[in-house]
């Protein structure tokens, strides 16, 4: 975990967990997916990695994940590595 010091204060960064909204373009409407612990500190229930994020942002927008490749120091990658699943939960 980061910790910051000012003035006394100290600050959190939580990079366990965070929040994000979807809404329209094919994601289910009214659902919570997933939960973090009573301080929000860490995932309680149904954790999504970014790869799987951005594999579910892809899906809605009409692309394929797995074939979406860019060119860095001659070789070939993918945005969602090679882990990225859709979340089929969020999907309407």
């Amino acid at each position: 975990r980061n910790a910051l010091k000012t003035r006394g204060l100290r600050i959190r960064m939580f990079e366990e967990t965070g929040g994000l909204s979807l809404s329209g373009g094919g994601v289910k409407g009214g659902v919570s997916y997933g939960h973090s612990d009573v301080f929000g500190m860490d995932v309680a229930e149904n954790g999504v990695h970014v790869h799987d994020l951005n594999a579910t942002v892809l899906h809605l927008l009409g692309m394929d994940h797995e074939r979406l490749t860019y060119l860095y120091q001659g070789r070939e990658f993918r945005l969602t590595d090679v882990q990225g699943n859709v979340i089929k939960d969020l999907l309407s």
